[in-house]
C-alpha cells in the first residue's frame, strides 16, 4: 500500500480501536498492529525514532513523583486561561500530553480518557490534557473523543520543553509522516516540526507529582485504570 494513503486507510482503524471494549493498553496494541500490517516501512521508521529518543534520555530530567509540577499558563480550547496553581485548588490533577487531534493514538488515548471523567471526578480530580496545537484544533480533538475537559494549547511546545518531553522530528520520519497524510505543521501554526513525548502526570493539590508516565514510544500511554488507582489512594 503506498504510504500516502496510510492515514485515510487507518481511520478504520481508529475508530474501531477507540470503541474496543478491551484496556487502554490493549487498544493501543491494536492499532500499532495495524499500523505494522499495513505498512512495515513506516513501523520501523518509528522504531528507529523511538531508539534514538530513549538513547538521548529524552523525557528522563522531567519531575519525579515527589517533586514539585512548574507551573503554566495557557489558553484551553475555548481560550480561557487556566493554570495549574487554580486547577490544584480544587484537588488533584491528571495532565496528559498529546501530539493533537490528528494523531489516531492520541484520539484513542483521549477518548479512554474521556470515557473515565466521571470516575476521575467522583474522586476529587480533574483530567487536563496538553497539545502543542492551537485552540480550533483542541476543540476538535474534544469533539472527536467526547472529551469535556479542558484541552490546553503549548504553543510551540514552550512547556513541553521545559520539562524535556520535547524533541525535534527527524529528517526520515517527517518525510515518512507527510508521505502518509500526516502533516501536522498547520495545526501547530509553524514549521517546526516539534512534539511532545505524550507523558502523563498525576499532580496532588500541593503541587507534587504523585506519579507519572514517561515513554519516548507515543505507541504506548498510562493505563486509565493506572490513572484511577493513584486517585483513589490520594482520596484516603
Amino acid at each position: 500500500m503506498a504510504e500516502k494513503a496510510l492515514s485515510d486507510a487507518l481511520k478504520e482503524c481508529t475508530a474501531r480501536c477507540q470503541n474496543m471494549n478491551a484496556p487502554l493498553p490493549v487498544r493501543l496494541k491494536a492499532f500499532a498492529d495495524d499500523v505494522r500490517n499495513l505498512s512495515a516501512e513506516f513501523a520501523d521508521i518509528v522504531d528507529r525514532m523511538v531508539a534514538r529518543l530513549e538513547e538521548a534520555g529524552l523525557g528522563e530530567n522531567a519531575p519525579k513523583p515527589g517533586e514539585p509540577m512548574p507551573d503554566f499558563m495557557m489558553p484551553d480550547q475555548t481560550g480561557k486561561l487556566q493554570s495549574l496553581g487554580r486547577f490544584i485548588e480544587a484537588g488533584p490533577l491528571v495532565i496528559a500530553f498529546h501530539r493533537g487531534h490528528w494523531c489516531p493514538y492520541c484520539r484513542i488515548n483521549a477518548q479512554a480518557l474521556a470515557s473515565i471523567d466521571e470516575e476521575v471526578s467522583g474522586f476529587g480530580g480533574q483530567l487536563v490534557a496538553i497539545t502543542p496545537e492551537t485552540e480550533r484544533f483542541n476543540a476538535e480533538l474534544g469533539l472527536q473523543c467526547g472529551a469535556k475537559f479542558p484541552i490546553l494549547s503549548d504553543i510551540d511546545n514552550g512547556y513541553a520543553l521545559m520539562l524535556n518531553l520535547a524533541f525535534l522530528v527527524g529528517d526520515e520520519k517527517r518525510r515518512a509522516m507527510i508521505e502518509a497524510g500526516w502533516d501536522f505543521s498547520p495545526f501547530q501554526g509553524n514549521k517546526n516540526w516539534t512534539l511532545p513525548i505524550p507523558a502523563t502526570f498525576i499532580v496532588g493539590d500541593d503541587g507534587l507529582v504523585k506519579a507519572r508516565f514517561i515513554d519516548p514510544d507515543y505507541r504506548r500511554r498510562m493505563d486509565t485504570l493506572e490513572i484511577l488507582g493513584v486517585l483513589r489512594s490520594l482520596s484516603r
